[in-house]
């Protein structure tokens, strides 16, 4: 008996210096959200869009967004989602449902496609002309620089600008100085809508 219990006394120092370094061992940190991580996507016209209702097989429905933000539904009709987002519209769907036909429905909008947003980048740029947004996300005045191959050597940074038309039809310039948005130094992040225009000066010698 006693000489087992000399081979057992190894092991099991063996299994409590296991215990011990793994309650020792730091769980591993959570990893944070990256910065390309989507948002919740505003919808555009031209985006086609497929909106489920659960047990509800009849109302499916894909259908593209037109020029004005409308888009037709069975029962409910031409509904206006200017400005909403994904799920602002699923929720306005499932409201409008709720209220005279279904009961408490269950509405899942999917975006299938979307539509080209871009923007304009012109002047002392390596590769001046239309820059596509990526999918689902927002585009900030320098990524657009870079995504049209950065400035060239004779580019004024501190004098870009940046020409914005409104839904109602008014035109705004603004004059930027991208070199304090690259620092930080600038509270401002100017990100960009669809159809803006971004002209890169050269520098005055």
């Amino acid at each position: 008996m006693r000489s087992r219990f000399t081979r057992l006394l190894p092991l099991a120092a063996l299994l409590l210096l296991g215990a011990l370094r793994a309650a020792d061992t730091p769980p591993p940190a959570a990893t944070a959200p990256t910065a390309t991580e989507p948002t919740d996507y505003v919808l555009q016209p031209s985006d086609l869009i497929r909106v489920l209702i659960f047990q509800e097989p009849d109302l499916l429905r894909e259908v593209r967004i037109t020029q004005e933000y409308t888009l037709n539904l069975p029962m409910i009709g031409t509904i206006d989602v200017r400005g909403r987002t994904v799920r602002q519209a699923e929720e306005m769907i499932r409201s409008l449902y709720d209220r005279d036909y279904l009961v408490n429905p269950q509405v899942n909008l999917t975006v299938l496609e979307y539509s080209q947003r871009t923007v304009q980048v012109v002047g002392a740029v390596n590769s001046p002309g239309a820059v596509v947004f990526p999918p689902e996300q927002k585009m900030g005045l320098v990524e657009a620089i870079a995504r049209a191959g950065g400035q060239s050597r004779i580019a004024d940074l501190k004098r870009v600008q940046l020409t914005r038309t409104s839904a109602q039809g008014k035109t705004e310039t603004f004059t930027i100085n991208v070199v304090d948005l690259m620092k930080g130094a600038s509270g401002e992040q100017w990100l960009l809508l669809k159809g803006d225009v971004v002209l890169v000066p050269e520098k005055l010698f």
